[in-house]
């Protein structure tokens, strides 16, 4: 019997898909920086060993499955090439993984992590799911009916999968260091749809997407009434939101999610149709209601009289979402934006664009461009976008104790890098 030796297994998909192994009966280890990661609790909880890189840490009897971020020249990987064991990348593994089941890809440039969690969370209420989400979290089931997982366009790595659905949210520009337009983007997304085996759930409301095409039905969810699923009748209350579900004109049921905003309300009611589709009951798919979120996207802590939110918003679009929450959730408080840039090259490509996002919180602060694995360095500054939001601070990690003169008010924490290092230090300040 193998053991899958996970090179990288920090990593947000990598330790999901190690915990999956691991639950379907596998053997697993992996290996990382030393730096500790959120990822690894869930872990080191199940037993998983983590080992420090070391091209020693590679011996005979491995599989070998490597993350993304590592280059061939990774003394692992030279390691493993040299004893010829074998050897995947992390999408090209999960694309034979899934084949045993009825596998689910959740796609699109936002809402990916929190639609993947809310469909993994009812296919698991009511059958042996396996699930892989982008937060980090990952389940197996040897003995699984559905596959749920996110699929991420980044580098195309997508189409290493031929999944039986598609759920795809929404079409944009991002990652500006490999994709050249938006354009590129909707073609990469095309040639997915033609991959899918049964069906496509996508946002109607999206004008991309309207312009898919597929060997499969494509339905259509949305707000609009050209939608084959269409939400109507959108209340927030206490609880969270609820609204009524209309298939094609005619009124289907009534659903609650505890989320707030328009987005999270297409999540769900991408779910609805893709389980709609494969014939599930409205009462199992209620189940919405009883989901508590993902990692990082909207997770709340009460601090003093404060709201705190951690959120994993990088892009405009997401950055407006956030706030859209945060003003439906606690309409009578003030929102701060605590925002940490994510990368250079998206910062430099969308510079306006997140300046007008972030000023429709009442204050915003930034912290210095967290810089990827990819890119260490570039002329930009924070100071540039600070320039384009004149009412803006620069945030340093030893003045967050001046957050805590907004008494009542709500804090997002928003970044993809390491913005809760920010949070960690306002809350040790301010105790």
């Amino acid at each position: 019997m193998t053991t899958y030796h996970f090179i990288g297994i920090k990593g947000t998909g990598m330790s999901s898909l190690a915990q999956i192994l691991h639950d379907s009966g596998e053997k697993v280890q992996g290996s990382d920086v030393d730096k500790r990661f959120f990822t690894q609790d869930v872990l080191e909880a199940k037993n998983i060993e983590i080992m420090s890189f070391s091209k020693e840490n590679i011996t005979d009897g491995l599989t070998i499955i490597a993350g993304n971020a590592f280059g061939d020249d990774h003394e692992e990987i030279v390691a493993a090439r040299e004893k010829g064991l074998p050897f995947y990348r992390y999408h090209d593994f999960l694309g034979e993984w899934l084949q045993k089941y009825t596998s689910i890809a959740v796609t699109g440039a936002h809402g990916k992590t929190s639609t993947t969690g809310l469909l993994a969370h009812v296919l698991t209420e009511n059958y042996p799911t396996s699930f892989l989400i982008g937060d980090g979290t990952g389940k197996g089931h040897e003995d699984s009916r559905y596959f749920a997982f996110e699929a991420c366009e980044y580098r195309r790595h997508f189409l290493a999968y031929e999944p039986d659905y598609a759920i795809m949210t929404n079409i944009d520009f991002d990652h500006p260091d490999y994709f050249s337009s938006v354009e590129d983007v909707f073609q990469a997304f095309q040639q997915m749809a033609k991959q899918v085996k049964k069906g496509i759930i996508a946002c109607g409301d999206d004008e991309h997407l309207q312009h898919i095409q597929a060997n499969v039905p494509v339905l259509y969810y949305g707000l609009a009434d050209t939608n084959d699923f269409q939400a109507q009748n959108i209340r927030e209350g206490e609880d969270g939101t609820t609204f009524d579900v209309f298939v094609r004109n005619n009124f289907y049921d009534t659903f609650t999610i505890p989320q707030y905003g328009n987005h999270t309300v297409l999540n769900a009611l991408s779910v609805i149709a893709l389980c709609h589709y494969e014939q599930m009951q409205p009462e199992q798919i209620k189940k919405l209601a009883t989901f508590k979120g993902v990692k990082r996207r909207f997770t709340e802590k009460v601090w003093h009289n404060q709201i705190l939110v951690d959120d994993y918003a990088h892009h405009p679009i997401e950055i407006t979402a956030t706030i859209d929450s945060a003003r439906k959730k606690y309409a009578d408080r003030p929102v701060i934006a605590i925002f940490q840039p994510h990368t250079f090259t998206r910062t430099k490509t969308f510079l306006n664009e997140f300046a007008e996002s972030l000023k429709e919180a009442d204050q915003v602060y930034l912290c210095d461009i967290f810089g990827s694995a990819r890119e260490n360095g570039g002329k930009l500054t924070i100071d540039h976008l600070q320039e384009l939001i004149p009412e803006s601070k620069v945030l340093q990690l030893d003045e967050t104790q001046q957050l805590a003169e907004y008494d009542d008010a709500v804090l997002l924490f928003m970044g993809a890098g390491d913005i809760q290092k920010f949070q960690d230090a306002y809350e040790k300040q301010y105790n």
